[in-house]
């Protein structure tokens, strides 16, 4: 049995930000867009905050109207903002309370290769079980598993699962399986709150019964807090704050007598950083990379260019399920390899950067079971 994780990125419709040929074409984007929907979630707009909203508007392309290139601004109820016909831009509430409404990002198609490309990895991976980061919805990506892995002449999976996460941007995890591996129970942790009485997981930690030879696999997939947005200190305090409720919720499993457990996912730290500590030293969790079959290509990391500071994505298993593995590794073929030199073999229609699958490998582990 074959169990994998590929960070797919969306599947037909991705952020425009992210959608160009590079990712510094975008991150500034991103990083005003985090930062302006962080201040429009504050009480009270203070004189200061209101002056770095205007600038963050403006750099977004809202001082005229609000629908920018990349971003849309959406005035539900009450106003946010006003715009004299002499020009600029004021921010008319006073408060978070005063309006109702959101700061979006806009969509447009994921292109066409890139599309087919990540129904590529999704084949060639060969997976009975794979576990799948930032999908849309259980529609859209049940769709994407008929029609277009269908069409790279892929066999689409039996079994489509997606559970709605935290994430006002409509980026979930999933798990998709063969026949040979149905789809048991099911539990959610988007209700699951810290101390500060909000949700813990970003998306969700969803619990996947996966029923293999009689025998319940029980499968976590997670997408921990990204390090892109807000300071070093509330990200990693996020992450740490998951890894923690993960590792409850693994040795939960553990206390009810199951021992075939796996965690898997994007979890947007490396190996030796104190936020994943909960989940990769203080459990018996083994991570598929130092097991002695692993095949990584060369390269240690799982995301981007691939180094040791890129190894953020994870297949941890069980000591039951770890004693079974025979094999492992790590497919690249549908991520950018550079080109001086190029890394690592890719597909022959992966000709730009903009046509890449994903930033991020996937992962796969076979289990004899």
């Amino acid at each position: 049995m074959r169990l994998a994780s590929f960070n797919v990125e969306n599947l037909f419709d991705r952020a425009k930000a992210l959608n160009g040929d590079t990712w510094a074409e975008g991150k500034p984007v991103l990083e005003r867009f985090a930062k302006l929907n962080q201040l429009l979630g504050e009480l009270n707009y203070t004189p200061a905050r209101k002056q770095t909203m205007v600038g963050l508007m403006k750099g977004l392309g809202l001082e005229n109207s609000d629908t920018g290139e990349y971003v849309l601004l959406r005035q539900n109820r009450g106003a946010l903002v006003k715009r004299p016909r002499s020009g600029g831009l004021e921010i008319v509430a006073e408060g978070r309370a005063d309006w109702a409404g959101t700061l979006e990002l806009r969509d447009e198609p994921v292109d066409e290769v890139a599309m087919r490309n990540t129904a590529r990895v999704m084949t060639e991976v060969g997976a009975d079980i794979l576990a799948v980061v930032e999908a849309e919805s259980r529609p859209v990506l049940s769709a994407f598993n008929q029609q277009i892995v269908s069409s790279v002449g892929g066999d689409p999976f039996s079994y489509v699962m997606v559970i709605d996460g935290n994430d006002e941007r409509g980026i979930d995890v999933g798990a998709l399986s063969r026949s040979s591996c149905s789809i048991g129970l099911m539990r959610s942790h988007v209700d699951d709150v810290g101390q500060d009485g909000k949700p813990i997981f970003s998306r969700d930690c969803p619990e996947f019964e996966l029923v293999v030879n009689g025998k319940s696999l029980w499968v976590l997939v997670n997408h921990f807090k990204s390090k892109g947005y807000g300071t070093p200190t509330s990200s990693n305090a996020r992450r740490k704050a998951q890894a923690q409720r993960v590792k409850e919720i693994y040795e939960g499993l553990r206390a009810r007598g199951e021992d075939r457990i796996a965690i898997v996912g994007d979890l947007n730290d490396t190996p030796d950083s104190d936020p994943l500590a909960p989940l990769l030293k203080r459990t018996d969790l083994q991570d598929i990379s130092q097991h002695d079959t692993f095949d990584d290509g060369g390269y240690p990391g799982t995301y981007g260019s691939c180094g040791p500071s890129n190894k953020i994505d994870y297949i941890l298993l069980s000591p039951a399920l770890f004693a079974k593995v025979t094999a492992g590794g790590v497919l690249r073929k549908g991520m950018w390899p550079g080109v001086r030199p190029k890394k690592w073999d890719v597909f022959d229609e992966l000709k730009t950067e903009h046509q890449a699958a994903s930033d991020h490998a996937a992962l796969w582990a076979d289990i004899d079971l």
